[in-house]
């Protein structure tokens, strides 16, 4: 006879018992007496802890046993009812339960009772009513588990999931000192010298996957806040189904998240953090940590192989070199990536394959603090003095490198990491933007643009937390990020003298130190460089300092702006670049003003449209035209052709 049954017959006669005892008599009541008595009488057996009830005490699993009983046998709903018809529930009630098992102590089986609720092993359906009438109800998960001995994982709720076929430790991409930590942890879990294991680093870079490396066998995740109702029901299923609890954490900077205590008899648990924020708790008294950092190439390496890219693959080494992904976005991108190159009809994918196959990872979470911009082809390079080219270029060089420089150091340049922070420093409208997409493009990058009014939010501590989000981010997907306008997040800071000016400069702290870590690519435009705070200035790798195009350089821009059958004479070009100061911005917008006109007439662009698209701009910017007033373009050569391609 198994220990289920021992207790489901004990159950039983102490139901038939007290009904005896009160007279109450039913049909259906003769078949449990039949039923109790073709069960042995020999109820010595210890519990089982290998069984899900065998892990509660005896108390506890009478009393989820007689709570459970409707749930097998619908003449027990009837039972309750009967028995408690004021309360119209054919569910028990705590103070049914306690008379029915009659325990040595009145009030014994009312402590167990609450016990359970407690720890999320029983359901209230009424806990507005007195503690003596609350109805008692298991989750069906929970009741399939002690009934059967098995998990029913499509039951359970959506911040509850179970993985398991972890790999060993030793075929994990660790680095050594990741890896030189963990090792030592097994032992120490086996020997209860701790209590939990907590580990940091990036979304996606491998935290679950090393915990149950560590731990073995199967792990309940749980991916939600602790003061949901499903940590009950999560600390429930770890005690009784033995399983290792891993618990997702999400704190933003600053901020502790308590993980309330697990229930005696419980696996020590894991924590997953990222870069910020902690977690507190009973549970984290003793609590060992271990942080994963970047995957180096040659992790990478293994991991495409893995993934099915074959190590004679053509394209191997510049994917491993490009593509600076976590461990859990290389697995997710390989196998899509194969897919692609098997359309075309190649047998390994090419960079162009994965660079298709990472664009499908997770990027919600970015889309919806920045703006992908589309990168700005070579042919349409921007214009720039020769000192902001020479610059450029020397970005392109840092980012190209950034991993190789980091490494080819070795700790000399202590705090040195992958990332590069660039500030386009310049008057609005001389092609800071439009550097930064040139740029993307060059390193075959994605640009995303944040939206300040997105990240910036009145509530204490929002901001960071918002900028915390897409800085990781951005860090996670390897792309390229542009705070446009960063003066704004980057002033200086000033003495406190308000409670908004303490808050300013907590945000500015922030900031300084989330940059100075930050692992990709960051490009900061500003018009207004002279309020940015000099400690940011410290940390930035390359300045492009942006100025108003000269006259040949305004030329250039002319050139590029004007579609390609206008009718302006080179002559009138050179004439407007001489003498009409403007931006960049502002000769693209008089090319348009131009072709606006042109367009609705029908006619091409000559001079005339383009005089007056130039006094339109001159007359938007408040400042006086220095063309003569009876300047009419009408000196053009017709049929004069740009020696540029446009770049819109």
């Amino acid at each position: 006879m198994t220990y289920a049954a021992t207790v489901w017959a004990i159950v039983h006669r102490r139901i038939l018992a007290r009904l005896d005892e009160s007279g109450i008599e039913a049909p259906w009541l003769d078949g449990i007496r039949a039923q109790v008595d073709r069960t042995s009488r020999a109820l010595e057996l210890e519990p089982d802890p290998t069984t899900p009830l065998g892990r509660l005490s005896l108390d506890e699993a009478l009393v989820v046993t007689t709570a459970g009983l409707i749930e097998e046998d619908i003449r027990y709903g009837a039972l309750f009812a009967a028995l408690q018809e004021p309360l119209r529930s054919r569910r028990p009630c705590i103070g049914l339960v306690s008379w029915l098992l009659d325990g040595a102590e009145p009030t014994a089986y009312t402590r167990v009772c609450h016990d359970l609720i407690a720890r999320g092993v029983l359901l209230v359906d009424n806990p507005s009513d007195p503690r003596a009438e609350w109805t008692l109800r298991l989750p069906p998960v929970v009741w399939h588990l002690l009934a059967t001995g098995s998990l029913d994982v499509s039951a359970l709720p959506a911040q509850l999931s179970v993985r398991t076929g972890f790999p060993p430790l030793a075929d994990l991409a660790l680095s050594e000192d990741a890896y030189a930590a963990a090792v030592r942890i097994p032992p120490l879990v086996s020997d209860r010298l701790v209590s939990a294991i907590v580990v940091r680093g990036q979304s996606s870079s491998g935290r679950v996957t090393l915990l149950g490396a560590l731990l073995g066998g199967t792990v309940l995740v749980y991916d939600g806040d602790p003061v949901d109702p499903a940590w009950q029901l999560a600390s429930a299923l770890s005690l009784l189904a033995d399983l290792t609890l891993v618990v997702r954490c999400r704190p933003g900077p600053g901020e502790t998240v308590a993980l309330p205590a697990l229930p005696r008899g419980c696996r020590p648990p894991g924590v997953v953090l990222g870069r910020t924020g902690s977690a507190s708790g009973p549970d984290l008294d003793r609590a060992i940590t271990v942080t994963l950092g970047p995957c180096s190439p040659d992790d990478r390496r293994l991991l495409w192989r893995a993934g099915g890219v074959s190590a004679g693959a053509e394209d191997l080494d510049e994917i491993v070199e490009r593509f600076l992904l976590t461990p859990g976005d290389i697995v997710r991108t390989a196998p899509l990536a194969r897919v692609i190159a098997r359309a075309e009809g190649r047998p390994d994918p090419t960079v162009a394959d994965v660079r298709v196959a990472s664009r499908s990872l997770r990027r919600q979470d970015l889309d919806t603090v920045a703006t992908r911009l589309e990168p700005l082809p070579d042919a349409s390079r921007p214009v720039l003095p020769e000192h902001a080219a020479d610059e450029l270029e020397t970005l392109l060089r840092r980012c190209r490198n950034r991993e190789r420089l980091s490494a080819a150091t070795g700790g000399s340049h202590g705090g040195l990491n992958r990332g590069v922070r660039a500030l386009f420093a310049g008057p609005s409208g001389t092609g800071k933007t439009l550097a930064a997409r040139h740029v993307a493009a060059r390193l075959e990058l994605d640009l995303y643009r944040v939206d300040l009014a997105a990240v910036v939010n009145k509530y204490i501590g929002e901001t960071e937390r918002n900028l915390d989000l897409v800085l990781s981010r951005a860090e996670e997907l390897d792309v390229m990020l542009l705070l446009d306008e960063g003066d704004a997040l980057m002033t200086r800071r000033t003495e406190v003298a308000t409670a908004n000016d303490r808050y300013a400069n907590l945000e500015t702290n922030f900031l300084l130190q989330r940059l100075e870590t930050f692992d990709g690519i960051v490009v900061v435009t500003s018009n207004a460089a002279a309020r940015i705070d000099p400690a940011f200035l410290r940390r930035i790798d390359v300045t492009v300092d942006f100025v108003t195009p000269d006259a040949e350089q305004r030329h250039l821009l002319w050139q590029a702006h004007l579609p390609a059958e206008h009718e302006v004479s080179p002559e009138l070009l050179r004439d407007l670049a001489r003498r009409c100061a403007l931006t960049g911005g502002q000769i693209r917008n008089a090319s348009l003003h131009a072709l606006l006109h042109a367009l609705d007439t029908d006619t091409p662009v000559g001079g005339a449209l383009v005089i007056e698209a130039v006094r339109r701009e001159y007359r938007r910017s408040g400042a006086a035209c220095p063309l003569d007033p009876s300047t009419d373009g009408s000196h053009q050569v017709n049929g004069a052709r740009p020696s540029s391609t446009p770049s819109w």
